[in-house]
């Protein structure tokens, strides 16, 4: 039991976890059945008595899942870096933070940032989930990995169907300021920290393969492309909207 414990909860020495294969597309397709589902059933959710449950259970589960990666590294120093490498300056891991009290008590706010931070950030996590690429599916972090970043989307689509909520040019603005507040923070702990530290992938390339790897390896260039990207799915992000927003008004007008 130990020895599994060991295994089940530590990282590989080999490569366990290949993108594009079932072990990256089953956890994305689950998810996107699971979103259907809410959809499909957002009035008769939203009219149940007790619909708050659902909130408070999806919400435990982000901030489990969030936490859990933490209480891994704490509890098997051995895994490697010390867990100052690994500060909760992460948009993955705030959008967890903010997914679970925005369920909890319907922020609008925290609406925005984990709409935006998640349709802007976590989707490249999604895309070449480069962090477990040593633990494939018989590993403890591979189900956190697709835990935390998945519930982000479950918990914004639930919010948007179920309790009609939505983004708004001004939450556009809130989403980007607080995401420049987390990169200084970021820069700053990458300098402090040294070797070892790459928060928002400021500092290099990560090791292993990743969309990220087209990014210039200057500091100055790669925070100008990082800028310009986000600019450009922050507003991709927002375009459904602004397209419902002109249908209706052209209703209107027309009506």
């Amino acid at each position: 039991m130990l020895n599994f414990m060991r295994y089940f909860f530590g990282k590989g020495e080999e490569v366990e976890f290949s993108n594009f294969t079932l072990a990256h597309f089953l956890p994305i397709l689950l998810t996107a059945v699971l979103i259907y589902v809410i959809y499909r059933c957002r009035d008769r959710i939203g009219e149940m008595k007790n619909e708050r449950y659902f909130r408070y259970i999806l919400a435990f589960g982000l901030i489990i899942s969030e936490m859990a990666y933490y209480w891994r590294l704490i509890a098997i120093p051995s895994l490697g870096p010390n867990p100052v490498d690994h500060l909760p300056i992460t948009v993955c891991g705030w959008v967890a933070v903010f997914g679970s009290y925005m369920l909890i008590g319907k922020s609008q706010t925290l609406f925005d940032l984990s709409y935006f931070w998640s349709l802007a950030g976590s989707t490249f996590a999604l895309i070449t989930p480069t962090v477990i690429t040593y633990t494939g599916p018989t590993r403890f972090r591979y189900y956190q990995f697709w835990a935390e970043h998945l519930l982000c989307y479950v918990a914004i689509f639930y919010m948007i169907f179920v309790h009609k909520m939505r983004p708004t040019k001004r939450s556009i603005v809130k989403a980007y300021g607080g995401l420049v507040i987390l990169a200084v923070i970021a820069y700053f702990a990458n300098r402090m920290i040294g070797p070892g530290a790459n928060y928002l992938f400021m500092a290099r390339p990560e090791d292993t393969p990743s969309v990220l790897d087209v990014l210039p390896p200057n500091f100055a260039l790669r925070l100008l492309v990082m800028a310009a990207v986000v600019t450009l799915l922050f507003g991709l992000s927002y375009l459904p909207w602004y397209l419902k927003d002109r249908r209706v008004g052209n209703t209107e007008e027309t009506g």
